[in-house]
């Protein structure tokens, strides 16, 4: 058996393959404190899917797959452990100054010209926790003054009398040369036996000191709970009688073992989302599809990413609660808009979201105590959630509270009938939904009709048919692993290490070709240190050198800009002619992320760093192929269509019983115990060969019945 597991606020999503590829997932509500908890009430609903206890599963798993959003909650959360910061003397303030980048970063778009409300982040390090000591080195790592142990032995006595639990260092050009750095770890840990100690030459070694600074500063902050977590979830596991491999989803699309994303834990800021990430890329390829965009929409949130001929956006910078870290992730965006989002009038005008009702109290519908009208009350009240069925009936909605909430906050202000309120609040998120997409492709130089959306999320399948259709793709897949898609991306996941270096180099300007000037033998000598220590890393984890694949990659910008592109580097060494081929690709990849003419190649071009990584494959069974049957049982319900705007007559069918190749003609509902799928009027559904619902428009732009 393998499992795959993603925890997010509201509930628990977990997947299991058995060794045929039969599929189970299931989702048990989170259990906030004690996230262990939901994480094996998980399990055993599946093992009762298969007439097992859970601690009988789990002695069958042989290898479990986790995504966990406890490093960005922390960061959000702003309850990380108490971190003192030692820095080169003179440069303290390096977190506070963040280039100015701090007063935009994570602020929206449409708020940057809110001059009068920007507001630096919340430390996660306040300077009277930051020491500065005695030591310089210059650009090529030579030293310039000594490192003073001694000042550097009292100032880790004076962050422990503050109470500090964690230190970081950050040196100035300490990726060059990382001596000193390495110094002052071993003076803290003889001060400190036992301290968690982060050093920016090992977790960002990077140019950028404020970008080394703040990830190294951020790994430290966020360490204690996230190996606490990690350690709790692997205890309770073991305790349970599983003795499988036990990995964790990292942010740049791979599982690494405990023991590294205990070492590197800044590295999961983005594992939830990453998950449906992989997933969509694993399943895309098995479909034929090489551009697609993947959508989450969960109850708290809308996550979107872009993959392009099979390779996800990469960024070499993310921001996260704040200050930006030096760690390549997938690109992923995200909006507040979820099944949670709270509907208000604001100055005679509805709006939607960002805030949330969260888990707890939860919409309306869901009894707890909640009052104000959601996204998820919308659509049941339109009914196009059958408050009988959600969750497979093992939690009933209160229709009646959702349209009390819905007429006490949103009809009755603005005049309107129930329907029509929510309808409106429909099609209100489903256009921020639609915008959103829109910046990420559209913004970035992409055709969205180049693509197909993979729609997943306890959401997304009821939504896809409005934003998709919005947004003008000719196609959207939900997956059969939709209602966990995350949790089915940490299964299927290679095992991944990447490491990098700083390595600054200038080409070409003027009349001179780009190329020239990047030393091919320093990049390729580079590169080969790099894999050495990647293919070390993997034989650590008992991946065999045969199961091994290696990325390589450059960070590339025009001289003088501020941001890199990521650009592979072909198969085969890294000669000139290699060399000359990457700067070729990365004007093309310029042109493409900024628009016809805005390359400047006059400017010449620099080479800022180096990057491999390692990809141990995954030994996984694919899904089983789903056998062609008769034809399913229809039942009909009537709905308000919110873009067609009255009452129109809905087939709804079991999505398990759904034959290969069958067509729905929209409106259609097509429910699974844990979600359901949408499709409207306008469009056409079938069930493909492994059981994926693929949703189109109709060529006759019909509406469907009365």
């Amino acid at each position: 058996m393998f499992l795959g597991v993603d925890i997010g606020g509201t509930f628990t999503d977990l997947v299991m393959l058995d060794e045929n590829g039969g599929l189970v997932t299931t989702k048990a509500l989170s259990t906030p404190g004690e996230l262990e908890v939901g994480v094996f009430n998980a399990v055993e609903d599946a093992a009762r899917q298969r007439g097992m206890t859970g601690e009988e599963l789990l002695a069958r798993v042989v290898a479990f797959g986790h995504g966990t959003t406890q490093a960005t909650n922390a960061v959000i959360e702003r309850d990380g452990a108490r971190t003192g910061l030692i820095a080169t003397r003179g440069f303290g303030d390096t977190l506070a100054i963040q280039r100015l980048m701090g007063f935009t970063a994570g602020v929206p778009a449409d708020r940057l010209g809110w001059y009068s409300r920007r507001r630096y982040p919340e430390p996660i390090v306040p300077r009277h926790l930051v020491r500065e000591v005695r030591e310089r080195l210059d650009h090529a790592g030579t030293v310039l003054v000594a490192l003073d142990e001694a000042e550097l032995r009292a100032a880790a006595r004076s962050l422990l009398a503050e109470g500090v639990q964690t230190f970081a260092v950050a040196f100035l050009w300490s990726f060059r040369n990382p001596e000193h750095e390495r110094i002052a770890a071993r003076i803290i840990r003889e001060e400190a036996p036992g301290a968690y100690v982060s050093l920016s030459s090992e977790i960002a070694p990077v140019l950028g000191e404020y970008e080394r600074t703040a990830t190294a500063a951020l790994n430290s902050y966020l360490a204690p709970k996230v190996v606490s977590y990690l350690d709790g979830i692997e205890h309770m596991l073991r305790r349970k009688g599983f003795k499988g491999a036990f990995s964790i989803l990292n942010s740049a699309g791979g599982v690494m073992p405990v023991a590294e994303a205990a070492r590197r834990p800044v590295t999961l800021v983005t594992s939830g989302p990453t998950g449906g990430v992989m997933g969509s890329i694993h399943l895309a390829k098995r479909l034929g599809y090489r551009n697609i965009i993947t959508t989450d929409m969960g109850g708290t949130s809308f996550d979107v990413a872009i993959v392009v001929d099979d390779k996800p956006l990469m960024s070499t910078k993310h921001e996260a609660g704040g200050f930006h870290i030096a760690t390549p992730m997938i690109e992923v965006r995200a909006i507040g808009a979820g099944g949670g989002s709270i509907a208000r009038v604001v100055d005679d005008q509805l709006r939607v979201g960002p805030d949330s009702a969260s888990a707890w109290p939860g919409p309306a519908c869901y009894g707890r105590g909640g009052t104000l009208p959601t996204v998820t009350d919308a659509d049941v009240a339109l009914g196009i959630i059958d408050p009988d069925s959600f969750l497979g009936g093992k939690m009933k909605l209160d229709r009646a509270a959702a349209i009390a909430a819905l007429d006490q906050h949103i009809a009755t202000p603005l005049g309107l009938s129930v329907e029509q309120a929510a309808a409106g609040i429909r099609r209100i998120v489903d256009a921020q939904m639609a915008d959103t997409l829109r910046e990420v492709t559209i913004g970035r130089g992409f055709d969205p009709r180049d693509f197909v959306i993979f729609a997943y999320g306890g959401a997304g399948p009821v939504h896809c048919a409005g934003y998709g259709a919005e947004l003008g793709v000719p196609k959207m897949v939900v997956p059969v692993t939709s209602m966990a898609h995350s949790a089915y991306g940490a299964l299927a996941a290679d095992l991944q290490f990447a490491t990098e270096r700083a390595l600054l180099m200038r080409g070409g300007g003027g009349a001179r070709p780009l190329s020239e000037g990047l030393d091919a033998a320093r990049i390729a000598q580079a590169f080969a240190e790099l894999e050495t220590e990647c293919l070390d890393a993997m034989t650590r984890a008992g991946v065999a050198a045969g199961d091994v694949g290696l990325i390589r990659s450059a960070d590339l910008r025009y001289r003088r800009q501020t941001n890199d592109l990521i650009i592979p580097l072909g198969d085969g060494d890294a000669s000139e002619a290699a060399i000359a081929d990457l700067v070729r690709r990365f004007e093309e990849t310029y042109e493409q992320t900024y628009g016809k003419g805005s390359a400047f190649r006059e400017a010449g071009i620099e080479l800022t760093n180096v990057r491999v990584e390692a990809f141990g494959k995954a030994r996984r069974p694919e899904l089983a192929p789903r056998a062609p049957s008769g034809i399913p049982q229809v039942g009909r319900r009537s709905i308000f269509e919110p873009v067609v705007g009255r009452r129109m007559e809905c087939a709804v069918y079991n999505w398990r019983e759904l034959p290969v190749d069958f067509t729905i003609e929209g409106p259609a509902v097509i429910e699974h115990p844990e979600t359901s799928v949408f499709v409207a009027a306008a469009q056409i559904a079938r069930l493909d060969a492994n059981s994926n619902i693929t949703i189109e428009t109709r060529e006759d732009g019909g509406h469907g019945r009365d």
